[in-house]
């Protein structure tokens, strides 16, 4: 047998679907049927099964490429570019792939996953990205950071991010999340902690004499 093309799925998962015994007959065995049965596989796309006189099974799998994990509830698939399910079978090899979250996000991996490719130093950061109300997305850092992405222009928000964190170490500081949803201002949340000690130093008034946790 000549196996081509698998990458996520190994020979013995394609020796069980292919039903080959010992002793099995090539001019006997059935192509049509194998075929057919490695098509059902979750990350087949296209297999092809040729018997090859006089005593050889040429396989050719084409797999799903997984582009994304895509979480709803405690469920969490793997998705290609389309945001089709290619399996629910989530394993470390999948890591480094983008989770996206939510009904629907499915469907937009792309549009994020573009976005950040154009903030390469952001990416290794982010540890999921939320779509929110169908409308536009919320990133969650690695350490924990929530970044409120606006709905409109989210490359140039994303770049400003990066900016701001170049200049300032922004996105190393003790705080909770960075709203970048208006063009004209960044708000930042402080963390519990930090914004116990501002209301102690500042006699629990901001500049503007007033309470305030957000900055």
């Amino acid at each position: 047998m000549k196996l081509s093309g698998q990458r996520e799925i190994n020979e013995f998962q394609i020796l069980e679907a292919l039903e080959i015994h010992e002793g099995t007959s090539l001019a006997l065995f059935d192509a049509a049927g194998a075929r057919e049965r490695l098509n059902r596989m979750a990350w087949v796309k296209n297999a092809s099964v040729m018997k090859l006189y006089p005593s050889t099974l040429q396989i050719s799998i084409e797999e799903r490429v997984p582009y994304a994990l895509w979480q709803r509830g405690d469920l969490v698939s793997i998705i290609n570019e389309s945001g089709d399910v290619i399996t629910d079978e989530v394993d470390g090899r999948y890591a480094n792939l983008l989770l996206v979250v939510n009904h629907g996000a499915q469907r937009r991996a792309v549009e994020i996953n573009s976005a950040l490719a154009t903030v390469p130093d952001l990416r290794p950061r982010v540890r999921a990205a939320f779509l929110v109300s169908d409308r536009r997305w919320d990133l969650q850092l690695e350490n924990g950071i929530s970044i409120r992405l606006p709905e409109n222009n989210l490359h140039a928000a994303l770049a400003d991010l990066v900016k701001m964190d170049e200049e300032s170490g922004l996105l190393s500081r003790d705080i909770m999340a960075i709203d970048l949803r208006l063009a004209d201002r960044v708000t930042v949340r402080l963390s519990d902690e930090v914004a116990e000690q501002r209301k102690v130093m500042t006699g629990g008034k901001g500049r503007s004499g007033k309470k305030e946790r957000d900055t």
